[in-house]
């Protein structure tokens, strides 16, 4: 900070870039569409709400943690350059604190809305995707997005949990299901950005084993997300209409896949034009999907 300038004060708009509102956003679409496929309707209007606001607060708690712990690596990267807590707007020390009352009010606001299972199982995405993710993996392996990224999938736990309180086969099919999607969405980023996190030192996977091996990894994982959806169909758990629309979704997923891979076949470079339409379409995808099941659940099955 130049000498005499004054200091600037954080606003509530620099808390609330702490918590990642725009990856918040596609978790609770998870959380609140399990919640309707568990219910096989409307949940009612205690536990959605609660799991809205407590969902909210206790990723965005997570999301505070890993701002405050990658603050070496976040100044490096052109795109995270200018978070709150780079810039020194938001002092760590304040982060912190932000951060815990975050982790307690979401377990209270979980617990009384809907039950102590479902804010236990908040609880255990804010640690993996802290302490599993964030501290142990995302600096050493170019596996880390693949083993971290069962933080992203517990949502739809915590939804099935708030309805039911408890988890079945059908709930552990939808953690599978964002579990193997996260490396096709992550990776398609990491496609874009692969400069920055080399220069960051951050061992993301097309940094590691390079372009070729990754979009060979995520032609894998869209394989297996595909035969995914398919699952519940034969569990008898959705309709035909259903398994429909989901043959539909992962049609256009398979193709934007397919198209990157025979790109890097032919030896183009997979440049952020290239990737982009993939990690647009899966974001697209997944939502797409749990609106299909939640609807088909309700109207159906």
């Amino acid at each position: 900070m130049v000498s005499g300038a004054v200091p600037v004060r954080a606003g509530w708009r620099d808390y609330l870039i702490l918590t990642k509102p725009r990856v918040i956003s596609l978790l609770l679409l998870t959380t609140v569409g399990t919640m309707f496929i568990a219910a096989r309707g409307f949940p009612g209007w205690i536990p959605l709400l609660g799991l809205l606001l407590g969902g909210y607060m206790s990723a965005g708690a997570a999301g505070v943690y890993n701002m405050i712990c990658d603050r070496d690596l976040d100044e490096r990267m052109k795109r995270t350059s200018q978070r709150p807590t780079v810039t020194g707007v938001v002092p760590a020390a304040n982060a912190v604190v932000f951060a815990v009352t975050l982790t307690l009010l979401s377990f209270v606001v979980i617990a009384l809305t809907s039950n102590l299972l479902a804010s236990l199982l908040s609880w255990a995405g804010i640690a993996f995707y802290v302490v599993i993710y964030t501290l142990l993996l995302k600096r050493s392996t170019w596996q880390n997005i693949v083993i971290g990224g069962a933080a992203g999938a517990i949502p739809p736990l915590v939804g099935w949990a708030a309805v039911t309180g408890e988890l079945n086969l059908l709930a552990w099919c939808l953690f599978a299901l964002i579990f193997l999607w996260t490396p096709v969405h992550f990776w398609a980023l990491a496609l874009m950005i692969k400069d920055d996190y080399r220069a960051a030192g951050v061992p993301m996977a097309p940094v590691v084993i390079g372009v070729h091996a990754t979009v060979l990894q995520m032609v894998i994982y869209a394989g297996l997300t595909v035969l995914l959806t398919v699952i519940p169909f034969v569990l008898n758990e959705f309709s035909v209409v259903y398994l429909a629309v989901a043959l539909a979704l992962n049609l256009v997923l398979a193709l934007r896949v397919v198209r990157l891979w025979l790109r890097v076949e032919s030896g183009g470079p997979v440049s952020r034009t290239a990737a982009l339409p993939l990690y647009k379409y899966s974001m697209l995808y997944l939502a797409l999907l749990f609106l299909t099941m939640a609807l088909d659940r309700a109207l159906f099955s």
